[in-house]
């Protein structure tokens, strides 16, 4: 009878491990395609006063400016001492240009969340975050004088759009 405990016990525990010792199969994950944009902590170099005026005029007109035009506009900046008076001097210059590509206020009051998601793409060539989407939206929603040219002329005159 101990014989028959002893080998059923045995048989027990073989029984136990052989079941208890399998491995699940890994996990499997999936990956989301997900469309990224640098944050703008990233952008650590200054742009020159050439970059600056040509990246400027193609986010405003969505066309390049002749390497002569250009010229004349550093040359410009450079005459002035105070650099940040010749930036917005440029800015307000170009949004008077009848060609400018600007929004309407009904555009941007329509579907603010876009108007915000393309002026950060366009500017600052990002996404905005959570904060700074809720901010924009706010404040167009809350100023009846804002317009989509002041939003673009603080873009192009914000600290961030100076560095790439």
């Amino acid at each position: 009878m101990q014989a028959f405990k002893q080998s059923s016990i045995v048989l027990l525990v073989v029984l136990l491990s052989a079941t208890a010792c399998r491995k699940d199969p890994p996990p499997t994950f999936v990956l989301n395609e997900v469309e990224l944009y640098p944050s703008g902590a990233g952008k650590t170099k200054l742009k020159s006063n050439e970059q600056y005026v040509a990246i400027l005029f193609t986010n405003l007109f969505q066309a390049a400016l002749s390497p002569n035009d250009i010229f004349d506009v550093n040359n410009c900046i450079e005459s002035i001492g105070d650099k940040e008076l010749a930036r917005e001097v440029i800015i307000s210059n170009f949004m008077n240009d009848p060609d400018v590509l600007l929004p309407t206020i009904e555009e941007m009051q329509a579907d603010p969340d876009q108007f915000i998601q393309d002026t950060y793409v366009r500017f600052l060539v990002r996404r905005p975050s959570e904060a700074e989407r809720t901010y924009l939206r706010n404040t167009i929603e809350t100023d009846p004088y804002m317009t989509p040219e002041l939003i673009y002329f603080s873009f192009a005159l914000s600290n961030e759009y100076m560095y790439y």
